[in-house]
């Protein structure tokens, strides 16, 4: 499997794994952890989302990023580094470069419902006035996406050959995030700078990304030959890909795939596109130390052990996000 060039990512269907049937659920861990090795991303149904839950959340996404720029600033907090509420065009730029990316986007946190002390790690959410909808909206797409998020991570321990609830006190009230995007419309492409795009090739920072389909086509992922193929999913599809720090614990063997949306067509360009990513985060304390069975004469130690809290510091700085 892992010496196939994909020209698709694989579909798997989350109900094989919450089945019951150990068949089912064994092919499901095999699967899964075949299309990580190889390419990173899968495209995933029975996932949990319904039609309405989802059109909800877009007509309050798109209702929101609709409004003016001045009403949109006012649930702007820089002092957050972006961990909260909305983000302004062009704040995030990809790691290692300077030009801001096309894009505007709004963060939806944890929001911890025990006496669990990481309580006070974390901002409040910030809500808009406006749209008395989008607070309940938000947080029912968190919460499911979240516990898709919990047994994919378990499908995973399982093919590591871990204990299948190796990441579940790692990601309770974990620092996961929904972060509701809009590519702008670009009136004038003559105005933009010529390296500037909807979002430039990177990895995801955090253990899995999960990605409710977008509202028009533009993301690609490369394979190890540097090719780009576009990720296309099925409208009772998301898509699920291996982050940065999945990779750094698993010293490698699962990818964290570079991934970007890149600019439509000239003529297209002034239409907008939106996305809704949950970025599946661990408590900060987790340690993303290589795993031992992992670190093999094959395949020596690649990084410094660090914990995810300082993982994901250092990397809002690289984006853009916070100042050193």
């Amino acid at each position: 499997m892992q010496d196939q060039l994909l020209d698709q990512i694989p579909s798997l269907d989350l109900a094989d794994f919450r089945s019951g049937d150990p068949e089912r659920k064994a092919r499901f861990v095999q699967q899964l952890g075949e299309a990580y090795q190889n390419i990173g991303f899968v495209a995933l149904k029975n996932h949990g989302l319904n039609d309405e839950q989802t059109k909800q959340l877009y007509a309050d996404v798109q209702a929101f990023f609709q409004l003016p720029d001045e009403a949109k600033q006012r649930y702007e907090k820089p002092e957050l580094a972006g961990q909260r509420g909305y983000i302004s065009k062009g704040k995030e730029h990809a790691k290692g470069r300077n030009t801001g990316d096309l894009k505007e986007f709004y963060h939806v946190g944890q929001e911890v419902q025990d006496d669990d002390p990481i309580k006070n790690e974390y901002p409040d959410n910030i809500w808009p006035e406006e749209l008395s909808t989008f607070r309940g909206t938000a947080l029912t797409t968190y919460r499911t996406l979240e516990s898709a998020g919990k047994d994919v991570l378990r499908a995973i321990a399982l093919y590591l050959h871990l204990p299948e609830n190796y990441f579940d006190d790692k990601v309770k009230n974990g620092n996961s995030i929904l972060r509701p995007i809009h590519y702008f419309p670009i009136e004038n492409p003559d105005e933009v700078p010529q390296d500037a795009v909807r979002a430039a090739e990177h990895g995801d920072i955090n253990l899995i990304t999960l990605l409710m389909g977008a509202s028009a086509d533009g993301l690609q992922v490369k394979r190890r030959d540097g090719k780009w193929i576009p990720i296309t999913a099925l409208p009772d599809q998301i898509v699920v890909n291996v982050g940065d720090m999945l990779q750094r614990l698993t010293n490698g063997v699962l990818k964290s795939t570079i991934h970007r949306v890149v600019n439509p067509p000239r003529e297209k360009m002034n239409t907008s596109r939106y996305s809704i990513p949950f970025f599946m985060h661990p408590r900060s304390e987790m340690s993303l130390a290589a795993l031992e069975h992992c670190v093999t004469p094959d395949n020596p130690k690649k990084e410094a052990d660090i914990t995810a809290g300082e993982f994901l510091n250092e990397r809002l700085i690289e984006l853009g996000l916070k100042k050193k």
